[in-house]
């Protein structure tokens, strides 16, 4: 794989979209996050043999699957030759699960036009992100996700849920945020994902175009906005206080916890 050449820069495949190293980020501290052991994408079940050597190259050791056992059933990773896979459906107690609803939802152009049209795509996801705070699945799968990261012998990890965006967004904005990453650029790296992904999902653009539905009523649910990880910011704050408290009393990842993760995951600068 090429050096990149800054935090948040695309890996560039072509069958598995909106791939990033996590790391680079500089934090409040004067150090970086790591680069090279915390990669984010969307599903792996569309990763074709030349994609999944490229892949192999960055040397990961465990694949993170936060989807419900609904999308990895219909749409079932690519198996990554001697990677450990640890699935943790974080949605596993919502009524709702919009994030993992959508391929489903977008089967029906004309019902999902109809949701489009009455405005409700913002909502939803505001509302599903909520859930990746109150949920107690969602507390235990970021929690294990969580832990799975003290073990250097676990590390470099892919985490992923089927487009990469929401379960995967907050897990990695709040992990940055432990870390010490800025607000700025947590949010930076968050939004990055409407470059990454959207052009990806270009085909199905216009399959709705040609039902009548502009771009513009798809990108809530398609795409990630501020307002959306604003939500689990403030239901985390409302519900613990403060990132600390959320790891130690939402996650079970306590003080002690939280310094190696930061012994682990950051680097000097320079």
């Amino acid at each position: 794989m090429p050096e990149l050449s800054g935090p948040g820069e695309a890996i560039l495949l072509r069958t598995l979209p909106n791939l990033r190293d996590a790391g680079g980020w500089p934090t409040a501290d004067g150090r970086r996050v790591r680069t090279g052991v915390l990669f984010r994408s969307t599903a792996l079940d569309r990763l074709d043999d030349a994609d999944a050597g490229r892949l192999g190259a960055l040397g990961i050791r465990c694949v993170v699957d936060f989807r419900t056992r609904v999308e990895r059933e219909s749409r079932p990773d690519r198996v990554l030759e001697g990677v450990r896979t640890l699935l943790e459906d974080v949605l596993a107690d919502s009524a709702i699960a919009v994030p993992a609803q959508m391929e489903a939802f977008f089967r029906s152009p004309a019902t999902a036009l109809q949701f489009l049209e009455r405005g409700d795509g913002h909502e939803a996801m505001r509302n599903a992100y909520r859930e990746f705070i109150t949920l107690p699945s969602a507390r235990r799968g970021l929690s294990s996700f969580s832990r799975l990261l003290l073990d250097e012998a676990d590390l470099p990890v892919l985490y992923h849920c089927t487009t990469g965006k929401d379960r995967t967004g907050w897990a990695t904005a709040a992990l940055l945020t432990l870390l010490g990453v800025s607000e700025e650029d947590v949010y930076r790296e968050y939004l990055l994902t409407n470059e990454q992904l959207l052009p990806a999902l270009e085909p199905l653009f216009r399959r709705f175009e040609q039902h009548g539905a502009p771009r513009e009523l798809l990108i809530p649910v398609l795409g990630v906005d501020r307002s959306y990880l604003d939500e689990a910011f403030i239901t985390m704050r409302a519900e613990f206080g403060t990132i600390e408290s959320y790891f130690a009393d939402g996650l079970g990842i306590g003080p002690d916890d939280q310094e190696r993760l930061r012994e682990l995951l950051l680097v000097p600068v320079g």
